[in-house]
């Protein structure tokens, strides 16, 4: 069931109606849960199997975490959620690759074997709610947070289904402390969520899908080689419209959320106006940065032991971001360049100290820029679906084209996705220092009316293809 389509809107209606009648907020709590165990099994109603195993895995393993102090029982709990957790999350969406890695590896060695057959269906939001139900057992582990009380509202902060499926990545302190008292939006609250999931809406199907996304797909599902033009076209379109997709659905399930009365966090805020790569994890999907920060890089040991440590737990950080995006070695790369990014940065951050560069506004611009480009550079690899179709791209962005690249995109596109690309990395560059609320509160009445106005007509109108939402494969 996607955000984007009529069915999701009369589960939504229902779902509203159901939760402001209700006078129990105890039963209003269980219709939320099987409202949301029937979201997800519309995709695949066995699959909610796996939500009851994480639920009902991470429960317990939270409640032993407090009734003991025995250090080798706590490690032996976590390590029961991390197998349990990691081990599901590690089969469906990894045996293939491992497995055809295994066999690549195999091939180049010239040792006979068979190509593995078998297909493996990836469970949509495995990803998110993996690392969703991690982080209370990490939690608890840490002795950071206690087990909650309610196994009714800890299976409902597991299942929620505004944000089940492709974040934002929720902590337990974050969201359980919701589900003591019944949950009402006010007037003005549910006013803003209906606005954030028409902006949702209009950048899912109208920019992303309406406009952005055959671009791309004129050059990264082309079998010939593009020109400069074509190559810088086609990455500008998939930064905007991977940008829009996921943010869409941000926005989308954090404005659902508030139509409930529920809080979520902000998963983004203005990543393309970042200065350096550190400024752009602070700013993009920063459910997942923050989550990689706390539980993996701080861990290994952040930046406390020096340069040269710091920048290989950067990389390892980055490397195992990038996996978790995709069973690709595409995806590894990507994280990879965005390991190193974050490496070079910080090593010319300790041999210019001082610089004043990012104090002068001029300075600033280029800055944002320079990393807007790196970080175009760098999307190339998670769009590819091959290292022959990135390089085939990223060769005639650096100026390298090869004798038979073609213009693939009309000059008329490459218009249309350079305006758009101005107007996205403008308005964020307006709006880093500043909220979409705050914003949105300082329209008059008037310029909010034509903006809502325009978005419908423009929803109505430029649709294109129907599209699931990019982190939905995550």
């Amino acid at each position: 069931m996607l955000f984007n389509s009529f069915e999701f809107i009369a589960f939504f209606v229902i779902v509203l109606l159901v939760h402001y009648l209700s006078r129990s907020w105890s039963m209003n709590k269980i219709f939320l849960l099987l409202a949301s165990y029937y979201f997800y099994a519309s995709w695949n109603a066995p699959f909610v199997l796996l939500l009851w195993i994480s639920t009902l895995v991470d429960w317990y393993v939270g409640k032993g975490l407090a009734r003991t102090e025995r250090t080798n029982l706590r490690r032996l709990l976590l390590g029961m959620s991390l197998a349990t957790n990691l081990g599901l999350l590690g089969y469906f969406k990894y045996a293939g690759f491992i497995m055809e890695t295994f066999a690549g590896v195999l091939a180049f060695l010239h040792i006979p074997a068979e190509q593995p057959t078998f297909s493996i269906i990836l469970p949509v939001g495995i990803s998110f709610y993996t690392f969703q139900t991690l982080s209370y057992t990490l939690d608890i582990h840490r002795r950071k947070a206690q087990p909650w009380h309610s196994f009714l509202d800890f299976a409902l902060y597991v299942t929620f289904f505004p944000q089940l499926v492709a974040g934002p990545i929720v902590r337990a302190t974050e969201f359980l402390p919701q589900c003591t008292a019944p949950r009402r939006a006010t007037g003005e609250q549910f006013g803003y969520g209906l606005l954030l999931m028409l902006i949702g809406f209009f950048q899912k199907i109208t920019i992303a899908d309406g406009l952005l996304a055959p671009v791309v797909e004129q050059v990264y599902d082309s079998p010939v080689a593009p020109n400069f033009a074509s190559a810088w076209a086609g990455t500008l379109a998939f930064s905007g419209q991977i940008f829009c997709d996921f943010a869409g659905y941000s926005s989308c399930a954090i404005g659902a959320a508030l139509c409930l009365g529920f809080i979520l966090p902000m998963n983004f805020h203005s990543p393309y106006a970042s200065l350096g790569f550190s400024d752009f994890w602070r700013r993009w999907h920063i459910s997942l940065s923050t989550w990689l920060r706390d539980y993996l890089y701080i861990p290994l040991g952040g930046n406390r032991r020096g340069v040269p440590q710091t920048a290989v737990n950067l990389t390892i950080t980055m490397l195992l971001g990038g996996l978790w995006h995709g069973a690709s070695w595409t995806f590894i790369v990507w994280g990879g360049l965005h390991g190193l990014y974050l490496a070079a940065e910080r090593a010319l951050g300790k041999l210019l100290p001082g610089s004043g560069l990012p104090r002068l506004r001029l300075g600033r611009l280029l800055l944002t820029l320079l990393t807007f480009v790196l970080v175009c550079i760098a999307w190339v690899f998670f769009r590819a679906s091959t290292f022959e179709k990135a390089f085939a791209v990223l060769a005639p962005m650096l100026g390298f084209a090869a004798a038979g690249s073609v213009k693939i995109v009309p000059w008329l596109d490459v218009g249309m996705v350079g305006a758009i690309t101005l107007g996205l990395v403008g308005a964020h560059w307006l709006m880093r220092d500043t909220t979409l609320e705050k914003v949105v509160e300082a329209w008059p009445w008037w310029f909010r009316s034509l903006a809502i106005a325009f978005m419908i007509m423009a929803i109505t109108t430029i649709s294109g293809e129907d599209r699931a939402f990019i982190y939905f494969q995550f």
